[in-house]
């Protein structure tokens, strides 16, 4: 086991994500606002936290294929061997997440967390079983639980088609990389919708001051949602006459998943 503790924490909720712009990610940050009161880690992405590593697998075909995979590995090492502490929370959602049950009796992860859209959840738990089964050390695994967490990308995807594979999971996960993540029009957030406007990935994290610790926060999110758009208590939907607000306010359903991990 780690000398270090980690907490995961997949939420159906709202968050904002990143946008990518003649190829240039755009956040936040990159307008001059600072949400919050700490600082923001290296990459200001949730691969801050050491040793955590992000991949995508984006399946974009003519005009009707528009999804994807996210896989989030929290270390690098065998994770069905070293599982590490988590937790999984619902709040307001009825999503077909996988995986809920055995997290939450045991209290531990011993997969990638992978995210995809609603009718692809089968196709995330055979690759990551694929992906269990084939590492070192693991020769005679019988039994294994894989996280996977989804929203519907219907609307921008033919999802009927299930067009994700199980080997678009594995190259997800193998694809991982340290770093900056890739995020917007991008893996699980390929054909996602926020506040009217195209959805995506987006991803942060915050340092503690040493004081309280130096550990630090990461977060990542697949968004998915309607609603008035706002940053820093700022009702920019509002501002922009987003199209229609009346209709914006009624349009508010949808789904989010984000995974936070910290080292503390």
């Amino acid at each position: 086991m780690k000398s270090f503790f980690r907490i995961f924490l997949l939420i159906k909720a709202l968050c904002f994500c990143a946008h990518s712009i003649y190829g240039q990610q755009l956040t936040s940050q990159s307008f001059g606002l600072q949400i919050g009161i700490f600082k923001s880690g290296l990459s200001n992405t949730i691969t801050d936290v050491p040793g955590v590593k992000v991949g995508h697998t984006t399946l974009i075909l003519d005009d009707h294929v528009r999804t994807g995979v996210t896989a989030i590995l929290p270390h690098d090492e065998n994770i069905f061997l070293n599982k590490i502490p988590g937790a999984i929370y619902v709040g307001n959602g009825f999503g077909k997440l996988a995986g809920l049950s055995q997290v939450n009796e045991l209290g531990n992860i011993e997969s990638p967390i992978i995210l995809t859209n609603t009718l692809s959840v089968s196709a995330g738990i055979r690759g990551g079983l694929e992906y269990i089964l084939a590492l070192d050390g693991n020769e005679n695994v019988r039994s294994a639980n894989v996280v996977v967490g989804e929203t519907n990308d219907g609307r921008l995807n033919d999802i009927r088609g299930m067009h994700v594979r199980p080997e678009h999971v594995v190259s997800a996960i193998n694809n991982a990389n340290y770093g900056p993540v890739e995020q917007g029009n991008v893996g699980a957030g390929t054909g996602t919708l926020s506040f009217g406007y195209k959805g995506g990935i987006g991803s942060a994290s915050r340092v503690l001051p040493k004081s309280l610790g130096g550990y630090t926060i990461g977060v990542l999110v697949q968004a998915n949602f309607g609603g008035v758009l706002e940053m820093n208590g700022i009702p920019i939907g509002k501002e922009l006459k987003q199209f229609p607000y009346r209709k914006a306010i009624e349009d508010a359903d949808g789904s989010c998943m984000i995974v936070v991990l910290t080292n503390a």
